[in-house]
């Protein structure tokens, strides 16, 4: 699941925080050679700025104690995946790179607490392989970056990783927002053809339709490019122009719109009222998704709104995203307690979180429903709500992924997401490699017919022991939190049988409350 900075100035804060998306859990494999003579050279000072900022904070912040030797030695051998004939070892304490066997450089190792002498070792060597192998001499400095980082981040952990200017780019623009119109097209036999406007852009304002077909961006006509080419020719700095010309079917011909770009921040966050239930979907953690809820809790509460007699908060699928955001959404449904601790090496990982008493829900029964694809941010929330007795979590294991990552910027504008800390529920126990364990389980379960029997297996004396008081054994071994999620198995869950069964928790307030105080006596249990 693109990772996602902010600063946080919550509570004070002022540390960079990231909440991993579980679409991202390894590092970008990097392609076979190929001809990057047109890009940025690698050389040196930008190259060892780059690197040494990069080895300094990967040194300083990483959740567990990390050399800058073991940093540098897997960053060089990280140029092995652009030739995999050039090698690194050591020999008497020295560092020996060899080129299809052949030694080509030695060199003595810097002192492991200075991270400008090992970008700078690090530096010299490449420009080594650089002179030895043609594939490295052809590559760019922006695939020699990738190269060494991801060799450096490897062997860490799976949500550790460099992305590069282009991929950074495109991270901030999904966490922080872009210079757009407020779009969304897809491509129907080359032509792009718009699916959504949103509210409130300067393209609903400009009169864009869905069904429009855009067949110009500016002077280009763009038949025959792919959507991202197509998005990069729509995107651009807020506040320039961008004129389209528009092939509408009831139009006698085309004509052109011209608009103002501005900030837009993609929609994280939809309602609906069903059988006088607020449907709440939550689909990402950006720098909008704890505003966006807000106004929308306030809507279907608002005097004279239709009366709703509970929510469904849907996090099926959401892979996370900021922890800032995850930890507002949070507070809007709670009156107090605990919502988060963060634990890890570095004094500016250690964080404690706590509800400012808020709930726009006014008390409303609510469920949760997740699935296997609930990651992250999403966990904290289901977590949160499950662990101080507000809400009922419905659905499967949610996906485990609790640790924080701080991204870090680079001088080349990449990025470096680092893992440094990690999640510890209100009840006490650790988010990471766990997930959150619903109180009603509906894995393997598809049938609408059942949520009746599915319940009633959840609330009554079926239910597993291991399953009911999960929570009175905080740290378990990794073979008893691997039982224990057996005991629900992680699934995708897009289906309705998931909201059927929220519909029925909430319309029947027997089953709500007894759903609830099960909830409340495995939280007690850990105490």
């Amino acid at each position: 699941m693109a990772m996602m900075s902010e600063m946080a100035h919550f509570r004070g804060l002022k540390p960079v925080f990231v909440v991993a998306m579980v679409l991202l859990l390894s590092a970008c494999a990097l392609p076979g050679a190929r001809d990057d003579t047109n890009a940025q050279p690698f050389a040196e000072p930008a190259a060892a700025e780059v690197i040494s900022v990069g080895f300094d904070n990967i040194a300083d912040k990483y959740i567990e104690p990390v050399t800058l030797a073991r940093v540098g030695l897997e960053g060089l051998r990280g140029l092995g995946v652009i030739d995999a004939g050039l090698t690194l070892k050591q020999d008497n304490g020295m560092l020996v790179m060899l080129e299809n066997d052949v030694e080509i450089a030695r060199m003595r190792p810097p002192v492991d607490t200075d991270s400008r002498a090992w970008a700078a070792a690090v530096v010299a060597l490449t420009e080594t392989a650089r002179a030895h192998s043609a594939d490295i001499h052809a590559a760019s400095a922006e695939r020699i970056y990738e190269a060494i980082f991801d060799g450096a981040l490897s062997d860490l952990d799976i949500f550790s990783r460099y992305a590069g200017q282009e991929e950074a780019t495109r991270n901030r623009a999904k966490r922080d927002g872009f210079g757009g119109i407020g779009i969304r097209f897809r491509l129907e036999e080359g032509i792009a053809v718009i699916t959504k406007v949103i509210v409130g852009t300067p393209a609903a304002n400009s009169g864009l339709a869905i069904g429009d077909r855009i067949i110009r961006v500016d002077e280009m006509d763009i038949s025959g490019l792919v959507s991202a080419e197509i998005t990069n020719l729509i995107r651009g700095p807020v506040h320039t122009p961008l004129r389209l010309t528009i092939d509408r079917p009831d139009a006698v011909q085309p004509f052109t719109i011209e608009v103002a770009r501005a900030h837009i921040v993609p929609e994280s966050v939809t309602a609906k009222v069903e059988d006088g239930i607020g449907i709440i979907r939550i689909s990402t953690f950006n720098q909008d998704t704890g505003e966006t809820l807000e106004r929308k809790l306030r809507s279907l509460t608002a005097p004279g709104a239709r009366p709703i007699i509970g929510l469904v908060i849907d996090l099926r699928g959401n892979p996370g995203g900021l922890l800032r955001q995850s930890i507002k959404v949070a507070d809007l449904l709670l009156t107090q307690g605990e919502i988060l601790r963060t634990v890890g090496r570095h004094p500016d990982s250690l964080h404690h979180y706590e509800a400012a008493g808020s709930d726009l829900a006014v008390g409303l029964p609510i469920v949760v429903m997740i699935d296997g694809r609930s990651a992250s941010a999403a966990e904290i929330v289901a977590a949160a709500l499950q662990d101080r007795d507000r809400a009922v979590v419905i659905g499967t294991s949610s996906y485990g992924k609790g640790s924080v990552q701080t991204v870090i910027r680079l001088p080349n504008d990449g990025e470096i997401t680092l893992t440094w800390s990690k999640f510890v529920t209100p009840s006490g126990y650790y988010l990471h490699g766990m997930g959150v364990v619903p109180t009603v389980c509906t894995s393997g379960k598809q049938r609408l017919e059942d949520a009746d029997q599915i319940i009633e297996a959840a609330l009554g004396d079926s239910q597993p022991l291991g399953t009911v008081n999960w929570r009175q054994r905080a740290y378990l071994k990794d073979e008893d939190r691997a039982r224990l999620r057996g005991n629900c198995p992680s699934e995708r869950r897009p289906g309705r049988l998931d909201l059927k069964i929220a519909k029925r928790l909430i319309l029947n307030d027997r089953l709500h409350v007894r759903a609830l105080r099960l909830t409340t006596t495995t939280a007690e249990a850990t105490h």
